[in-house]
């Protein structure tokens, strides 16, 4: 890129003089194109300057998030090509290919791409993320490895590897494919962090091989490439590599752990390998290793956090954080332990499993094949001298009865539950055969909560879909939770689908929550084995919001969409 579309940018008042003076300096110092060190300077847009060169070259700037692909077209270029150029395959028209690019100066590409397809190559400007996101697409995760590991081998001895790999799964490490294994399964974990994925999901049927990143709550496919599922079985044997399991083994189920670093950040992955029918299944759940955790973040309205901060203060009993496996209960539970972290107080928690280290505080992993479980733990802590304790989840009477007597000797306890709402935990713990006096006697509050995606900074607007209000449309939106009393032609928001939240309109997500506060007029009515129905709306009438209520005040906040609202807190319209 010649000073020339310097100059030209000058004269349109896109960047200033000194700017060029500076960008031309730079770029004589290193290998980069002018328009790239303006662009990395900050002093003009990537889409600016694509659309003066479009402009002045004579080609047309295409904006790929409205173009539809042809998946014949994409085949027509390998997926080494389209990754190693960064061009993205538009149109086939008899023999001219058309391909767009960020670089219409990168001619060594256009020639090795006519000499290596056989076609003449025409080409358009696009933005160069929208090209890699394009190409993350329609050739899937990890494609350029695939066809480069399938490379040499006939097509008729690719239904042969799934048993040869098998065969020679002992020497993976030391095979000549071992390195592009390795950097296949590399990439579907880079991606994966990239998307901002939990837990990625490998799933074997009959032919067929999908993988999926939960995403927000949320599973999306992941874009692969047929022939992953000739590599299969190498890429279990990779994990399980990873993960200290054993490779031979694919009858029963085996769990393990592996730490990864990818960019500067330490990851701890959750391995679960499960067989079926058709294969062995994987889940990896992806954990970072370094978690800062806080009160404001976990999206509590300023009253309810005044009362959780109030209880947190108490010397002794329990709260419940109760909800779906997960609803973010860990998280809360991290956070309140987090708060209470000092040098004056001893931590001790019993967990199954630790999903983060918190430096300062003891952390126990139940093992039941050694009969360390919840209950015999928590006999065993109390020698300890703790302060505080939190018991991960109670499962049965016992684990109730022993987390109930700690806290009547003096301990500040915190566990979960699985229910769906806050009243119901004590009805919950009267069925596990706790007696309602001890459930009095010990317990502090019960948080209920879920977690909802949150509007897409980027993409928000208005939503063009107003509230369905009026009769008999106003019983409707009643059902759904929306309290008596708002004003329900507030505006609300949706995401209209960006880059940086993959087009679904959401990115990260948020608690809703209620709490639920003992006090004397909830206590008679545990006492008294009153329903969670009834103990739910006397609560209401004494100021507890329900969770369904904070989430509408999160939609017309902005934050979130009533869909969401809806989904998580499971009211039918």
């Amino acid at each position: 890129m010649s000073v020339r579309i310097g100059e030209i940018l000058v004269e349109k008042q896109l960047i200033t003089e000194e700017q060029l003076v500076r960008a031309v300096a730079e770029h004589q110092k290193s290998k980069e194109f002018l328009g790239q060190t303006l662009i990395r300077l900050g002093f003009i847009s990537e889409e600016k300057l694509l659309k003066v060169l479009a402009g002045q070259q004579g080609l047309a700037f295409l904006n790929l998030r409205d173009v539809k692909f042809d998946d014949e077209i994409i085949k027509k270029m390998p997926a080494k090509f389209a990754w190693h150029y960064k061009i993205m395959p538009i149109t086939l028209d008899g023999n001219v290919l058309t391909v767009a690019t960020s670089n219409p100066f990168d001619m060594w590409s256009i020639d090795d791409l006519e000499t290596n397809l056989g076609y003449r190559v025409e080409t358009v400007l696009a933005l160069s993320s929208d090209i890699v996101d394009a190409i993350r697409k329609y050739y899937g995760v990890g494609a350029e490895t695939i066809e480069r590991i399938l490379a040499d081998k006939p097509q008729e001895e690719k239904t042969a590897q799934d048993a040869a790999a098998r065969e020679k799964i002992e020497d993976l490490e030391t095979s000549p494919d071992a390195a592009s294994v390795v950097k296949l399964v590399n990439q579907i974990l880079q991606q994966a962090i990239h998307d901002r994925a939990t837990d990625i999901h490998f799933e074997h049927f009959h032919n067929e091989l999908l993988l999926r990143y939960r995403i927000d709550g949320i599973l999306y496919d992941a874009q692969v490439s047929e022939n992953m599922r000739y590599l299969y079985p190498a890429i279990i044997s990779r994990i399980k590599v990873m993960a200290n399991m054993d490779i031979v083994e694919r009858r029963v189920p085996q769990d393990g752990r592996a730490k990864v670093k990818i960019a500067d950040r330490e990851y701890e992955l959750r391995v679960s390998v499960l067989p079926t029918l058709y294969g062995e299944n994987v889940v990896i759940r992806i954990l970072p290793m370094l978690m800062l955790f806080s009160m404001a973040d976990l999206g509590m309205q300023a009253r309810e956090l005044q009362v959780l901060q109030r209880v947190l203060q108490k010397p002794h009993g329990i709260i419940f954080v109760t909800g779906p496996t997960g609803s973010g209960k860990t998280t809360t539970l991290y956070t309140c332990l987090s708060q209470l972290n000092t040098r004056e107080r001893k931590i001790i928690t019993i967990e199954d499993p630790v999903e983060y280290e918190l430096r300062g505080i003891s952390q126990i992993q139940v093992n039941p094949k050694i009969n360390l479980t919840f209950a015999s733990a928590l006999r065993s802590i109390l020698r300890h001298d703790p302060d505080v304790i939190m018991v991960g989840e109670v499962r049965d009477f016992e684990t109730a009865s022993v987390t109930i007597q700690t806290s009547l000797t003096g301990h500040l306890v915190f566990s979960t539950l699985h229910t769906n709402d806050a009243a119901g935990a004590a009805t919950r713990l009267i069925d596990m055969g706790i007696d309602p006096f001890l459930i009095t006697s010990s317990v502090e509050m019960f948080v209920a909560q879920r977690l909802v995606r949150k509007i897409c900074s980027q993409c928000k607007e208005p939503s063009k879909t107003p509230l369905p209000i009026g009769p008999p449309r106003g019983e409707k939106i009643q059902l759904a939770g929306l309290p008596k009393g708002f004003d329900s032609s507030k505006p609300v928001f949706r995401g209209k689908g960006c880059n940086a939240c993959n087009k679904t309109g959401y990115k990260g997500r948020i608690g809703i929550y209620e709490l639920l506060v003992m006090n004397e007029t909830i206590r008679d009515m545990i006492l008294r084995k009153e329903s969670s129905e009834k103990v739910e709306a006397r609560a209401i009438e004494l100021g507890m919001k329900p969770m369904s209520q904070d989430g509408w005040e999160k939609v017309f906040a902005g934050i979130t969409t009533p869909e969401e609202v809806q989904r998580v807190t499971q009211v039918a319209e």
